[in-house]
């Protein structure tokens, strides 16, 4: 409904009109009384009073509530009849709701701020909000006195002002540009590119039906789809109507001694389309990912909107033509990255020549977005484990800027910009490795990587000391008979069993008999001191890490398994990142970003998790992990740059006695000095490694990694 602000100001003179015409009306009655020999008496019951007659303004203020309601004909009702006789009611109709909805109007005002006797007219105040913003103005209405009611006199001005009937009222969008998504070296992740429109001209085809039928083969089309398009209602004979976006041909990778074979296979395609009459090939402006599967989980995607997304964001400026961010950065950042589109309303004579601007809401384009992601990190992890299944983070130890977000394997999210047809739709779904799935947002059994975990919770309780000799106790060892027939088992002997060789040698017995000396209650309340149970302050969501199933470690087995990373225990890679940074910045854990600063000033998420004291003594550990002969991650050892880490292999086991179960490789490694011109800090784990050397198969991938990480800078 509009919003009434009606100023009565017809004033003394409109009251006396009323008064002379009821005089009159009296008199008359009542010599016909007289004549007619009779006595009219009023009567003054309920009911019987004479209905007064509306005002013009408050005629003028039904039109107009009709509007908002898209109630049209009740307009035209409202009309003289001399109007009605120079507009016929379908044209009255059509004008008024092509205009009014056109600029989606809502939110009417009106105000009547004056009446004029003598010409029989209103003037009033109208405004309203528009697809481009408020329009206001004054304006003048003017009425004629019909046999029940004033009626209005219908003109194109009452719509706006100097609107003739001959004029036309447009309404143009200027498309918001989406922003790029960049590296921290501003090198594109997301953003602008050309690929190559297909479409057909119907009145060049020379053979429609098998036309469509070779092109619904070539463009992987059905062609029902094909014919649906061409017989769209707008489409005529010398219409361009697109089919499909496809790859735009790189002429500069096909002049190379050896192009790559899908580029050759796409000329072919392309002149094979090009044989067929009607068809046109055109350059088109599209969403591009340069880094294709290398980035796909990290960057996503955006798609056209649909009917459920207009509905969703109804308000928030999406149109039929807007694209949406789906997942991954693409979606994160939908709000900042998709802008405003600008809009226009106004005039045009018969000529097409714009007379006035009625609002116009100029464009905003999207942000820029920078990521704390270096894309040569992001490529090098990906090209290493692009065959497994895998994640990876990275991240810089001492700031907390992550470096890269890696799943593998992975799928070309320039395919859903081209338009994904149902056959690659169904392969995605259907492979068993499950290429859509995005695992570095998962949670994973950690192994021995959690193990400096458990060892700087046992140094900062005091439940562990570190020169304590756990005695040699061979390859199997059980706390004592209650536990059945359970062992726990390791892989090396050596002595002394102290902390330190405990983690060189990687032996579960000695975090086993640590967790069992840390106890239920200190594992819980420090494993949630370091986030377990809690959300990552990240961007993106991540899987919570757990320690249980349920809300405790329930037996003692349950217990020493969990001091080796084995059990409940299930943590997310960049979590573990997290955790790790703690042991090189005294016992500060760090909170990772993705967002790109200028100035990179760490902010830690939880301070002093640990004792600068047990976090170095974890730390030295770790570097010993890496550098001494002995240690399971030497296989990254290295002359010049001094590095830490830690090796694990996670067993899977459908049960206890199963012996057919599969290994998750682990690999965390990290510049151990903060002085390094290039630090870094690697959590890898792969799923799958068992017979392939387990956590030793993650070591030797990123051992090429970092040695293009040291290369390259």
């Amino acid at each position: 409904m509009v919003s009434r602000k009606v100023k009565r100001m017809r004033g003394r003179k409109l009251n006396q009109r009323r008064k002379r015409n009821l005089g009159i009306l009296l008199g008359v009655l009542g010599i016909m009384g007289v004549v007619l020999g009779g006595v009219i008496v009023w009567r003054a019951e309920v009911g019987g009073k004479l209905p007064e007659r509306k005002g013009a303004e408050e005629v003028l203020v039904d039109y107009m509530n009709c509007i908002p309601n898209g109630e049209y004909e009740k307009m035209y009702g409202m009309l003289h009849e001399e109007s009605r006789e120079k507009i016929q009611k379908e044209d009255f109709v059509k004008r008024n709701s092509a205009i009014y909805e056109g600029i989606e109007i809502q939110e009417m005002e009106i105000e009547v701020v004056g009446y004029h006797e003598d010409q029989m007219s209103v003037t009033y105040q109208m405004s309203f909000d528009t697809v481009a913003g408020e329009i206001s103005f004054e304006n003048e209405a003017f009425f004629e006195e019909g046999e029940e009611t004033y009626e209005l006199i219908w003109k194109d001005s009452l719509i706006f002002p100097g609107l003739q009937s001959t004029d036309k009222v447009r309404v143009s969008t200027t498309q918001a540009m989406r922003g790029n998504i960049l590296d921290r070296n501003g090198r594109m992740l997301a953003g602008e590119g050309l690929a190559s429109s297909v479409g057909m001209v119907p009145g060049k085809l020379e053979d429609r039906e098998e036309a469509v039928q070779k092109t619904a083969e070539l463009l992987e089309m059905d062609p029902e789809m094909i014919d649906k398009k061409l017989s769209a209602g707008w489409v005529k004979e010398d219409s361009f109507v697109p089919l499909k976006t496809i790859p735009k041909v790189d002429e500069l990778e096909l002049l190379k001694p050896e192009p790559e074979e899908e580029m050759l296979k796409e000329r072919e395609r392309q002149e094979m389309l090009l044989e067929i009459k009607g068809i046109m090939i055109s350059d088109t402006k599209v969403r591009e990912y340069p880094c294709e599967e290398a980035a796909a989980h990290l960057v996503g995607y955006v798609q056209n909107v649909t009917a459920e997304d207009l509905e969703k964001h109804e308000g928030e400026g999406y149109t039929a033509n807007s694209v949406i961010g789906r997942n991954g950065m693409e979606g994160l950042f939908e709000k900042e990255l998709k802008g405003e589109n600008g809009c226009r309303i106004y005039i045009v004579d018969v000529e097409g020549k714009e007379k006035m601007e009625l609002a116009n809401v100029p464009v905003q384009h999207g942000q820029d977005i920078q990521l704390t992601i270096d894309i040569d990190i992001q490529r090098a992890l990906y090209e290493q484990f692009l065959e497994d299944k895998s994640c990876s983070v990275a991240m810089n130890p001492y700031t907390g800027e992550v470096l890269a977000l890696v799943s593998t394997p992975s799928y070309d999210n320039n395919d859903f910009i081209m338009g994904l047809s149902s056959e690659k739709w169904n392969e995605l779904n259907e492979d068993k490795k499950k290429p859509l799935y995005n695992r570095f947002r998962q949670v994973w059994c950690p192994g021995s990587t959690f193990k400096p975990i458990t060892g700087a919770i046992g140094l900062d309780s005091g439940t562990v000391n570190e020169t304590e000799d756990y005695g040699q106790e061979g390859l199997r060892w059980q706390k004592d008979s209650s536990w059945g027939s359970y062992y726990v088992t390791t892989l090396h002997a050596y002595e002394p069993a102290i902390l330190e060789n405990a983690l060189i040698y990687s032996d579960n017995i000695y975090f086993a008999k640590a967790a069992l000396k840390i106890g239920t209650n200190n594992m819980e309340t420090y494993l949630k001191k370091v986030g377990f149970g809690q959300d990552l302050p990240f961007e993106m969501g991540i899987a919570k890490t757990q320690y249980s199933n349920t809300e405790h470690i329930d037996t003692e087995i349950q217990l020493a398994d969990s001091g080796y990373g084995q059990g409940q225990i299930l943590i997310n890679p960049l979590h573990m990142a997290c955790i790790y940074s703690s042991f090189c910045n005294e016992g500060n854990i760090l909170k990772p970003y993705l967002l790109y600063k200028q100035e990179a000033v760490p902010e830690y998420w939880i301070p002093e998790a640990f004792s600068a004291q047990a976090a170095d003594t974890i730390f030295q550990g770790l570097i010993k992990v890496v550098n001494d002969p002995h240690g399971t991650g030497y296989g990254v050892h290295r002359e010049d740059i001094l590095l830490a880490g830690k090796t694990g292999t996670a067993e899977i086991k459908a049960s206890k006695d199963d012996t057919s179960g599969t290994e998750l490789g682990w690999f965390a490694v990290f510049t151990a000095e903060s002085t390094v011109e290039y630090p870094i800090l690697i959590v890898s784990m792969v799923e799958d490694v068992k017979g392939r050397g387990g956590s030793g198969y993650v070591v030797e991938k990123d051992r090429q990694v970092l040695e293009a990480w040291f290369s390259r800078n």
